[in-house]
């Protein structure tokens, strides 16, 4: 492994105050290292300590071997760039002229630019894609603009490392992508080692090369996304409650309320946007069969209140359906998701009969023709979007108010 910077035993604070300790870390070449952790966790004093500017309270960062502390500080700004979530700038000052800004170590006593130096700063522009924007004033740009232009002048110091501060802090999901895809270009193929902070969990465990969690004054767990983010943890991270965050498909999803008044018939990702709908509503949702390696079933497991679920890729047994046939019954009213049916799920196409020989109101989110071949002369009434008026307009239908 090719290191750029290491730590072991490594504790962070203020004024001899520890905030965070037992870190240990080895950045490589390449790398995208990304710390996350609640807000106040201590993920910027980390940052700032392993960038040189705050004193260790105990251990010793290492650059190439030698300690940051011990670096030229003109040295050290030609291996080592810092972009600061709140980084101030003239606010009459060109962009160019900004980005320039990160030649001083290079430059003389006057800061004269030579063409090389004119050469740099144009193409660390171009790699934030901020080459048309060199005429801009700063002051004037999105934050997303000005935070592409604060990472060109990083890389105009031609750094081996740059650390950043929560980069996409205030920033659309646009922009978030174009700020994350910039620094894996700039790890993939200048080998340059980032290690930044963020607040967007699913970014980071689909982004970066190796995450550290930051709890309770230490670090929780150091590695691989696909190591770290092990079920639950991520919950247990930020103390989430009421709502569970899931790894495979790197979302949260809100409890809703603890009772049955729906029952959702659904499978193949066409029961999620009912469910939230309807969870709005404050309803109280079951839900079933469910395979277990359906993306429904992550949703359904916060969200519903019971879900009736089958081991992924088996047939549903009959002690499922009775599960899902007494979830039913408890149920105000069924609605069909309008789930595609298959051999493994043709289960769940008898529920439907079933909730409507109880006399249950049941309503379907498939077109009348599909309804007809697939449950014959059930009664029942078709609705062709999901979305929370339609939700509402299932809900109070006379059928179900019956």
């Amino acid at each position: 492994m090719n290191l750029i910077l290491s730590a072991e035993g490594l504790s962070v604070g203020y004024d001899k105050k520890t905030v965070v300790s037992g870190i240990d870390i080895k950045a490589a070449k390449g790398q995208v290292i990304c710390l996350l952790g609640a807000n106040g966790a201590g993920k910027s004093t980390v940052l700032r300590t392993l960038s040189g500017l705050l004193a260790p309270v105990s251990g010793a960062v290492y650059i190439d071997g030698e300690n940051v502390r011990e670096i030229k500080r003109k040295d050290l700004a030609r291996r080592l760039s810092l972009v600061l979530t709140e980084q101030p700038a003239p606010s009459l000052t060109t962009v160019y002229e900004l980005a320039a800004m990160g030649r001083t170590p290079y430059t003389d006593f006057l800061g004269r630019l030579s063409d090389d130096d004119r050469i740099i700063i144009d193409e660390a522009l171009a790699q934030t894609g901020s080459l048309p924007l060199k005429d801009r004033i700063f002051g004037e740009l999105s934050d997303g603009e000005k935070q592409k232009v604060m990472i060109s002048r990083a890389l105009v110091q031609q750094p081996e490392l740059i650390i950043l501060d929560e980069p996409t802090s205030h920033l659309d999901i646009k922009h978030k992508i174009e700020i994350i895809r910039i620094l894996q270009k700039l790890a993939n193929e200048k080998e340059i080692t980032c290690i930044l902070s963020l607040h967007d969990i699913d970014l980071a465990l689909k982004c970066c090369s190796a995450v550290m969690l930051v709890k309770d004054g230490k670090i929780a767990a150091c590695g691989a996304p696909e190591d770290i983010a092990e079920k639950g943890i991520i919950d247990e991270l930020y103390g989430i409650e009421n709502a569970s965050f899931f790894e495979t498909t790197g979302a949260v999803e809100l409890k809703g309320a603890d009772k049955n008044d729906v029952f959702i018939a659904g499978g193949g990702g066409t029961a999620t946007p009912l469910l939230r709908s309807l969870a709005r509503l404050g309803c109280g949702i079951s839900c079933g069969i469910i395979h277990e390696n359906d993306v429904d079933f992550y949703s359904a497991k916060t969200i519903c209140s019971a879900v009736a679920s089958e081991k992924p890729f088996c047939t549903i047994s009959q002690e499922t359906v009775s599960e899902a046939q007494k979830l039913i019954s408890e149920a105000k009213c069924v609605i069909d998701s309008g789930f595609p049916v298959g051999e493994t799920n043709a289960a769940c196409v008898q529920l439907i009969g079933y909730a409507a020989a109880l006399g249950k109101p049941v309503m379907s989110l498939r077109g009348a023709e599909e309804c007809k071949r697939l449950f014959g002369n059930t009664a029942l009434r078709s609705f062709d979007k999901v979305s929370e008026a339609a939700a509402a307009a299932m809900l109070h239908a006379p059928q179900f108010n019956a």
